[in-house]
């Protein structure tokens, strides 16, 4: 039950004029975040002339579907778009494993050689080896022009490992010990006991990984030359970064004709659509999985 001078700290004028403008800010914020996704949708549905006479507009004044119709029509975006969702789909659960994997005996305080390891993990986050010897590397193990050249070089972020191990060494040891008395081996503990255990971390890092293979173009532009293994994000970094017409980005495959100034926006929607669509399902335990380790009972 409240007390009377917390009541009265929250009816209070300063609280109120604090909750408007916080209201106020919040939403001013989130309009500029949300009118240029708008926009973007808008354009992908308007028609040519629209685009080249409006400079800006939030809903259409004719509805067309043209640009949608192009690009699901040629081979060049639709074997991209499942370029980018195979690489992702498989890139997902290959970081995940080793991640999980990795944290989980780090997470043990009697591993020989923890704290080296440790302290290996932590330097990757303050230095890298840069661009060209990654670039050295894998070119030395053949992975150019190889679908694993877009998921092994980053297969374990270092700062997701350290999470994932904190969450590993909070969880319940009588947990672990008990399942050890039943004659289950490390391997088991960590498969029937840990891993139901650790979903909201497993849901939340999913994200992560998804995400940010999914919107990774550059390791396609270092590492793949052949255009028919580009990825959605490469088409869209050709169509919108170039100085050069984005027509002829995929005119450079197909010979056909196409809306142009709506092919921008189409491409941007289809490319983070997916994103979208696929956070509701993990929101539950994400919001879990954020806050893990910020409160102490």
């Amino acid at each position: 039950m409240l007390n009377k001078r917390s009541v009265r700290y929250y009816d209070s004028l300063g609280s109120r004029t604090f909750d408007v403008i916080n209201v106020v800010v919040l939403c001013a914020l989130g309009l500029v975040t949300v009118l240029p996704l708008v926009y973007v949708l808008a354009g992908s549905f308007a028609t040519e002339s629209e685009i080249s006479s409006r400079p800006f507009f939030l809903w259409p004044e004719k509805f067309v579907t043209d640009t949608y119709q192009y690009i699901f029509s040629t081979d060049t975006f639709v074997r991209a778009l499942l370029t980018t969702i195979g690489v992702t789909a498989v890139g997902t659960v290959v970081q995940l494993v080793l991640t999980l994997t990795m944290a989980y005996p780090l997470a043990k305080k009697f591993l020989p050689g923890r704290t080296l390891v440790l302290n290996l993990v932590i330097f990757t986050l303050v230095f890298s080896g840069g661009m060209i010897p990654t670039y050295l590397v894998v070119r030395d193990l053949g992975l150019l022009d190889s679908y694993w050249a877009l998921i092994l070089p980053l297969a374990i972020n270092p700062f997701y490992l350290i999470v994932v191990k904190s969450f590993f060494q909070e969880l319940p040891e009588a947990l672990e010990e008990a399942a050890r008395i039943d004659g289950c081996n490390e391997l088991n503990v960590f498969l029937r006991i840990v891993l139901p255990l650790s979903k909201p971390i497993i849901a939340t890092f999913s994200l992560f990984y998804a995400v940010g293979i999914w919107n990774d173009y550059m390791s396609t532009l270092l590492y793949i030359d052949d255009s028919k293994k580009w990825t959605l994000q490469m088409i869209v970094r050709q169509l919108t970064a170039t100085n050069a017409d984005s027509a002829n980005v995929l005119q450079q495959l197909e010979t056909v004709t196409f809306p142009e100034q709506g092919l921008k926006f189409a491409v941007v929607v289809v490319a983070t659509l997916p994103i979208l669509l696929f956070y509701p399902f993990l929101q539950k335990h994400f919001a879990k999985g954020v806050l893990i380790g910020s409160v102490k009972e």
